[in-house]
């Protein structure tokens, strides 16, 4: 299947992830690396801030786009950090400090109460000017499993280095590339978007 879209983020090792993904299960597919501004995200779950991207970056770039949101959420954080994942330890905070933050707030708590998962949604936008009327979508992907003391492994990003999925001993940033995209979040919201990029590739020709 040939389409090509645009890609509405501006995190360079989030790209690679998405290319990785998609390159496994769409090999034809042509990913362009979007450079138009960032929208404000001033939605109250995943799927708003998806969408939102997901617009931005149609609109911005007559394509086809797809945009992502996604974080972790720890049970006994009631849900946190959730859509402010990134921004945990402030908007200048970078992956490091999050984690940091995290581990600090989560101190006093042993197993089996550090239970978190990763969520990600994942929005398709299609332009009016590609496809008559427009078109959206929205699929959903979840990781289950806990959170280490310590920060381990040298792949992935984020909260990877303190995420140990459900059934395993590592971190998935632990895990190779590979093996993480078989298993991720990312990956199974992708999984469930497939179809319905099919079903937009056969509508527009593509």
């Amino acid at each position: 299947m040939s389409l090509e879209f645009v890609l509405a983020t501006h995190n360079p090792k989030k790209v690679r992830e998405f290319q990785r993904i998609i390159g496994e299960r769409m090999p034809q597919a042509v990913v362009h690396p979007y450079e138009g501004p960032e929208p404000v995200e001033d939605g109250v779950t995943f799927a708003e801030n998806a969408v939102i991207k997901a617009r931005a970056a149609a609109a911005h770039s007559g394509r086809i786009a797809l945009a992502d949101d996604s974080g972790i959420v720890v049970d006994v954080l009631g849900a946190a950090p959730g859509i402010f994942s990134s921004r945990w330890a402030g908007h200048a905070g970078s992956d490091e400090a999050n984690v940091r933050l995290l581990l600090d707030q989560l101190a006093d708590i042993r197993r089996p109460n550090r239970g978190a998962e990763f969520r990600c949604t994942i929005a398709l936008v299609v332009p009016e000017a590609l496809l008559p009327g427009g078109h959206e979508f929205v699929a959903e992907g979840r990781w289950r499993g806990n959170l280490a003391y310590e920060p381990r492994g040298s792949h992935g990003f984020g909260y990877d280095p303190i995420f140990e999925p459900e059934g395993l001993e590592v971190t998935s940033a632990e895990l190779a590339p590979a093996e993480k995209d078989a298993r991720s979040h990312r990956a199974q919201a992708f999984t469930e978007l497939l179809p319905e990029l099919e079903r937009v590739s056969a509508r527009i020709g593509g």
